[in-house]
Parts: C-alpha cells; sequence; structure tokens
C-alpha cells in the first residue's frame, strides 16, 4: 500500500486525504494525488496536524452519500480545513447544507479545480522536481495490481442510476494512452491490470473508434483491440463492468487462450423483463443466457461475476422467483446482491409503489441463500486442480491469495500453505484441498 505518513520534506505542506466509493474514484485519487506530490506536498493519514484535508466522496447512494458527509464531518472536527471532492461535488448544497464550513468543493474529475483550491489552501513551498513522482504516478492499491481506467461517464440512462448526472456522458480515452499507462504500470511491478468504466463494453463509440498509434501500430479504441494490446503486456487482465453486447464474443478468444482473464465482470441487475424494462436495460435475458452458454463452451475455464438489486419499485414476488430461477439456470461465479435505495434524482422513484423494506430484506437473504449454494457447487469443482494464484497477504504457515476467477476485493480468497515464504504479488501454483462456499484453500506445488 502506499505510505502516505512517509516525509521527505519537514516543510513541505502536508495533506491528508479520504477516499471513498468505487475504484472508478479511486482512480480519481490517484491522479490528484500524483499532481500533488509533483508539487512537493506530502502525504498523510493523520488529519490532525496536515495542512488541509481532501475528502474524494461517493454519491451512488443514500448510504455512500451518508458515509461521504461523515468522513467530512470527522475531517471538519479533527482539522478544519477540508476540501470536498467527487460525486457529491456535483451537488454542493447538499455539502454546504450540512457542513457550511468547508473550505472548497469540486465534482468529479474535477482535478485543476481540486489542485486550485489546494493552492489556495495552502500553497507549495518550492517548484517541483520531476523525480518526486515515478512515471506510473502514485497508486493507492498494493504494488502488485492496479486499477486501469479507460473512459469517464456513460451513455445508459438507467432509472435506478445517477452516475450521468453526476459524471456526465461517455468519454472515452485514446487506446494509445490507455496502453501506454499500462505499460508504466506493468513496468513499475504491477502484475495484475483491472479495466475499469461505467460501460467497458462501449469503449469508443464516443469517438467513433477513432485509432491511435502505439508502439509500430495503430491501435483502435475498442473493446477487443484494447484487449488484445493489453495481452502483450505479460500481466494478468481482468475485465470489469462489461454488459454483454455482442461484439464482447469477439473477446472471449483471447480469455481461451488465456492472453487475458477468462473472467467477465457484468452488471446484469436483475432478469424479469418488466423490472428490466422500468429499470431502462436490455430485457432479453433469454438471449443473454444463449450467450453465456456459448461463451463457456468457448472458454470452459471463464468465471462469470454479477451484481443484481432486489426489492426495485414495483417488483413482484413474481419478477423475484422468476430472478431466482435465471440465477439457478445462469450458475454464475460470483454474485452481489443488493437492496433498491431510493436515491434522490433517480427516475426510478417515480415508476412504481415501492417494495417494503422487510419485502426487500426477505428477497436479499433469499438470494443470497441461493447463489451460496451455486457457487459452492462451482468451487468445489476445482478442489483437485491446480491453480494460478497471485499473493495479496504473507502469513507465517498460510497466506491469501486470489485465483484467476478472484478480483480483489469483491470475490473470494484462496488461502494457501507453503513451505517457504511467499512473497506479496509473486504468482505460485496451488493445488486446491478443499473449498467453501466462497473460498478455496490449497498448498503451493510450484512457483
Amino acid at each position: 500500500m502506499l505510505d502516505l505518513d512517509k516525509n521527505t520534506d519537514p516543510a513541505a505542506p502536508k495533506v491528508s486525504f479520504v477516499s471513498l466509493g468505487c475504484p472508478k474514484a479511486l482512480v480519481d485519487s490517484e491522479r490528484i494525488i500524483t499532481r500533488l506530490r509533483a508539487e512537493g506536498y506530502e502525504l498523510t493519514r493523520q488529519h490532525q496536524g496536515s495542512d488541509l484535508v481532501i475528502v474524494n466522496t461517493c454519491g451512488f447512494l443514500d448510504s455512500a452519500k451518508a458515509e461521504s458527509l461523515g468522513a467530512i464531518g470527522a475531517a471538519l472536527k479533527e482539522n478544519g480545513k477540508v476540501i470536498v471532492t467527487g460525486c457529491m461535488g456535483a451537488e454542493p448544497e447538499n455539502i454546504t447544507a450540512a457542513y457550511p464550513g468547508v473550505f472548497a468543493i469540486t465534482g468529479p474529475q474535477a482535478y485543476e479545480s481540486v489542485l486550485e483550491a489546494v493552492h489556495r489552501a495552502s500553497p507549495p513551498q518550492h517548484d517541483p522536481f520531476i523525480d518526486l513522482v515515478p512515471p506510473e504516478g502514485i497508486k493507492l492499491t498494493p504494488r502488485h495490481y492496479a486499477y486501469l481506467k479507460i473512459s469517464e461517464g456513460c451513455n445508459n440512462r438507467c432509472t435506478f442510476c445517477i452516475i450521468p448526472k453526476l459524471r456526465g456522458d461517455l468519454v472515452s480515452r485514446p487506446a494509445a494512452d490507455v496502453l501506454r499507462e499500462a505499460e508504466k504500470l506493468v513496468a513499475a511491478g504491477v502484475k495484475e491490470l483491472l479495466v475499469i468504466s461505467q460501460d467497458t463494453s462501449a469503449y469508443g463509440v464516443d469517438i467513433k473508434y477513432a485509432a491511435s498509434k502505439w508502439r509500430d501500430r495503430e491501435v483502435r479504441a475498442k473493446f477487443v483491440d484494447l484487449a488484445e494490446g493489453l495481452s502483450e503486456l505479460g500481466v494478468w487482465v481482468r475485465m470489469h463492468y462489461v454488459y454483454p453486447y455482442p461484439h464482447v464474443d469477439d473477446v472471449i478468444p483471447l480469455m481461451a487462450d488465456k492472453k487475458i482473464l477468462p473472467y467477465l465482470d457484468m452488471p446484469l441487475q436483475h432478469a424479469a423483463p418488466d423490472v428490466l424494462k422500468r429499470m431502462k436495460r436490455p430485457a432479453s435475458q433469454e438471449k443473454t443466457l444463449e450467450r453465456i452458454q456459448r461463451w463457456r463452451e468457448m472458454c470452459p475455464d471463464l468465471t462469470l461475476r454479477s451484481t443484481f438489486i432486489v426489492g426495485f419499485p414495483g417488483e413482484t414476488e413474481a419478477d423475484f422467483e422468476m430472478l431466482l430461477q435465471w440465477l439457478d439456470e445462469a450458475a454464475l461465479d460470483r454474485v452481489g446482491c443488493f437492496k433498491y435505495e431510493p436515491v434522490k434524482g433517480a427516475t426510478a422513484n417515480e415508476l412504481a409503489e415501492a417494495v417494503p423494506e422487510e419485502v426487500k430484506e426477505e428477497r436479499w437473504h433469499r438470494f443470497m441463500q441461493a447463489q451460496q449454494k451455486i457457487s459452492a457447487r462451482r468451487l468445489k469443482r476445482k478442489v483437485g486442480t491446480r491453480q494460478q494464484v497471485i499473493i495479496d497477504e504473507v502469513g507465517p504457515t498460510v497466506s491469501k491469495g486470489r485465483s484467476m476467477a478472484d478480483a480483489p476485493e469483491i470475490d473470494g480468497t484462496v488461502y494457501v500453505a507453503s513451505r517457504r515464504p511467499l512473497r506479496v504479488g509473486e504468482i505460485a501454483t496451488v493445488k486446491i484441498e478443499r473449498a467453501d462456499a466462497y473460498d478455496l484453500h490449497g498448498s503451493v506445488v510450484g512457483f
């Protein structure tokens, strides 16, 4: 992890940084921190004694807003000079109503505005030297993996989501820019790249898939072309937030050949056509089942992850039963489930009658119980196999890692016994000896 308490210049102004929300917000934090370090600022974990505090907020759900407001309040109490950025910054009145004493508020991706506010709050003490920042920038993830954001914003208008309101429409990065950033990360020791955006499958549509020069060739800003480029870097490449559009089929052969990880994170949200229609999402889940079957025929080792919402306005018991039936047929490997929250500004709140909280809770438990059985069944099939495992945390006798089927922080863990000490970031061959509902256990048999 980044050591935010390391001081190289006692005279340099100190900034305490709080980063909340999704991996896309974490990348924003990394970019701001990189700019601050380039200008000579020191980063610390302590609000007290810092010259100022930056809070990068999340505003997607009411619970996330409450967490963000709590972090702002704590920073004000401990320090007093607070700059707020991130998704909640798109609606500053909600922040100032609770905390009128914040120093400045900026919206998401407003890096220049954040730096301008920092300069006003605590001007830099000296001109920067380029070697204050490594070529790959400052990272908030462990050294062996990093998030690679390929676009900002989203063109979808899902009725439960206010991300386009907060972050705007889709803005894709040129493929060459993404690939050059990936090269720098790999050169710095990153072993796993996690590709993220709001809608990874839509990458490049806003710039008409324009080509840009990388290495000795032109690379189009297209999902499959980017995946092919990343596959040349010799590290794990994991795809997140991939909607099951038809052209996703073109990437599966790369996964079958292990050029990128055989892993797809697809936020499907529901299965009942009436619910999907109110969500303004594709309602043809039958075709999604067919596509999943075809993908697994092409790539038997494919891991599929998704997220779902229960208790969406108007969701009937029949809708929910349809979701459970679909879940059983799809047999997804990794699944997250959320109870619907009536986020302020989401049009879904006005579409149908709200589902009572106790019904949401009951459906959530039924959903998780159903998926637990599916997960346990699929993990049991891996007992006796050998899996490549990247080590995240080293222990005296048992270390924690992840297989190709596990993304950090959201999926399962592989508990690894080894006769010799393991190193964080190393990839070991592990024989799987047993499985439980979500995790695997095994021993190292090769390096």
